[in-house]
C-alpha cells in the first residue's frame, strides 16, 4: 500500500502529500476554498452530523466514538473504495481541522484502511 499521512488543514502543503483529501463533513473554520490546496473533499466518509455532535472532541469518549464511526464506516463502502482506488496510485493525505491530533475521525479512517 501507498503511503497513508494525516495532517490538520491549517498545515502547510508537502511535496510528498501526493492526493489531498478532506474527510470532513463541514469547510474547515477561517480557510477559503481557494486558499486549501484539496484533491478531493468526501463529505460521505466524515462521521454523521449526529455522532459528530455527540462526540464533540471529548478525549473520554473515544473508545465509543470510534466504536459508533466504523459502525458508520461499514456503510461507506462507495467513499472508502474511492480512497483505496487513490492509494493504488500513490500516496494519499488525509486532511482534518480538529484540534486533536490522535483522537480525530482521519485517524480511525487511517487504521481501518491500513488493516484492510
Amino acid at each position: 500500500m501507498a503511503l497513508l499521512k494525516l495532517k490538520r488543514v491549517y498545515d502547510p502543503v508537502e511535496s510528498d502529500d501526493g492526493s489531498r483529501v478532506l474527510v470532513d463533513r463541514l469547510w474547515p473554520r477561517g480557510i477559503a476554498r481557494k486558499d486549501l490546496s484539496l484533491d478531493l473533499w468526501l463529505k460521505d466518509i466524515a462521521p454523521s452530523d449526529e455522532l459528530r455532535r455527540w462526540y464533540g472532541h471529548e478525549s473520554d469518549k473515544w473508545p465509543e466514538f470510534k466504536r459508533r464511526y466504523l459502525a458508520e464506516l461499514a456503510c461507506s463502502e462507495e467513499a472508502l473504495d474511492r480512497l483505496r482506488a487513490l492509494l493504488q496510485k500513490g500516496a494519499v493525505t488525509l486532511l482534518y481541522a480538529a484540534r486533536d491530533t490522535e483522537h480525530n475521525q482521519a485517524v480511525v479512517l487511517k487504521e481501518l484502511l491500513e488493516s484492510s
